[in-house]
């Protein structure tokens, strides 16, 4: 009998302008690259990575990157997982109503639910991060601590699990998140080709704070 293909997910990682360019790029290529050990062709891929900005309009990324996302908030297909990264860009978009009403919509309907660096202010907008613990990039710990007293900030992790919440901290750390994304849904050697594959030195001891 031909075992079942695993199931391939849409992951969905939002973009806006000032976003810190790793945060989105870094997740983005785990998830794009991610097969089964010793596959490589596209038919094999883990998961369809698509972009999300509140318009079609070019999205200009931190240091003037330019991204033309795949869809708008209004127009995406399901998603099973919802990444949300950083950047100066947050400072802005935690106040914006739509995306905050947009995400914990997604969040109701979606399987996963994760942050890269100062993302983590845009879920503790929502209130998606009350009574859980959370990370962000080092530099804005104490001034989520101070705008959001109910959310138990991990100062030192590298990515903290709480379920269906995930949270990173800095830039390069959402790689090591979406790893553990990778191995989390498909194990451990699936992870492991995958930072193979992007020549990226993964450490698969690191373990996320409440996993």
């Amino acid at each position: 009998m031909t075992p079942t293909p695993p199931k391939r997910r849409t992951v969905g990682i939002v973009i806006f302008d000032d976003v810190e360019v790793l945060d989105f790029c870094g997740p983005f290529e785990v998830f794009s690259v991610a097969r089964p050990p010793g596959r490589e062709e596209d038919e094999a891929r883990l998961f369809d990575v698509v972009t999300l900005a509140a318009t079609p309009e070019v999205v200009r990324a931190r240091y003037g990157l330019r991204v033309v996302p795949d869809h708008t908030l209004d127009d995406h297909p399901p998603l099973d997982l919802v990444v949300i990264p950083g950047g100066r860009g947050t400072r802005r978009e935690r106040r914006n109503g739509a995306l905050l009403r947009w995400l914990k919509q997604q969040h109701a309907r979606a399987e996963l639910t994760a942050s890269v660096c100062t993302g983590a202010f845009l879920l503790a907008e929502c209130g998606l991060l009350d009574g859980r613990r959370a990370t962000t990039h080092w530099g804005s710990v104490q001034a989520m601590r101070d705008r959001y007293p109910q959310v138990a900030v991990a100062e030192d992790a590298r990515f903290v699990d709480e379920g269906r919440v995930l949270t990173a901290a800095g830039i390069s750390a959402g790689i090591d998140l979406a790893l553990y994304l990778v191995a989390k849904l498909h194990g451990a050697e699936v992870a492991a080709w995958t930072a193979r594959h992007m020549e990226y030195d993964w450490n698969p001891a690191f373990a996320a704070e409440g996993a």
